[in-house]
């Protein structure tokens, strides 16, 4: 509970994955992919109840063995590529009793977001009176410096402006979602249907901290930063 709002917290977990066969299980420090997440929310100070959405059987029991509450199976039909996040917020919603003030929605390919990042975007949308709050990095290619090639290979920028920036230290800050921390009032969530709009804030996060599992190239540097960085834990205890 965070200034007597409650919040729940939702683990979105499916069985398919195209990139990386059954991602979500994948081992990242030893541990499972969703243990980490799991974990994390566990050691908030704030979330009230963590529940997992998942229609994979497996997946169901690992989160129970580490403490994960499962109050449902996912239909089938809502863990397809296509299946949206929203799609998933409002079936766990709509199959839970209970009504919460906030809503957390967390993805297992996050691993590296801890306890403390969880916190801070909870905090950062209440002390803000925001409707949401959503993490983010601030991108190392910037877009100042990104082209489209077309069908003649030549080079159409981003961004035009008629003076471009040539030095590194010119370039505008930009930031690009992580995918680690989803925070929404749950009524103005269910009401406009997503969690970025023109008055969701924004947490940013460490690019170490942002390793957003899509890749086996990305699953590599998850395992390199745990290895390197003993002591490392999901809920915050030690950060780079």
């Amino acid at each position: 509970m965070i200034h007597g709002n409650t919040v729940l917290a939702v683990v979105m977990a499916r069985g398919g994955s195209k990139g990386i066969p059954r991602k979500n299980l994948r081992l990242v420090g030893g541990k499972p992919m969703l243990a980490w997440t799991i974990a994390a929310a566990q050691g908030s100070r704030f979330i009230d109840r963590t529940i997992l959405s998942s229609e994979d059987s497996e997946i169901v029991s690992v989160a129970r063995q580490i403490g994960c509450e499962v109050p449902f199976m996912r239909p089938a039909e809502l863990a397809l590529d296509e299946t949206s996040a929203m799609d998933v917020v409002h079936h766990a919603l709509g199959a839970l009793e209970k009504t919460y003030d906030f809503l957390v929605l967390l993805q297992p390919t996050s691993p590296l977001r801890s306890s403390i990042d969880i916190d801070s975007c909870l905090m950062m949308c209440h002390e803000k009176t925001a409707p949401a709050a959503v993490s983010v990095v601030k991108v190392d290619k910037n877009p100042y410096w990104m082209y489209s090639i077309e069908t003649d290979l030549r080079l159409r920028p981003l961004i035009t402006t008629e003076e471009r920036p040539t030095r590194r230290q010119s370039l505008p800050s930009y930031y690009a979602l992580n995918g680690a921390v989803f925070v929404a009032r749950t009524e103005w969530l269910i009401k406009t249907g997503d969690f970025v709009g023109p008055e969701t804030v924004a947490y940013i996060m460490p690019a170490d901290r942002s390793v957003d599992i899509d890749t086996e190239r990305d699953l590599w540097l998850a395992n390199a930063f745990i290895a390197g960085n003993e002591g490392f834990t999901s809920t915050g205890a030690k950060l780079p």
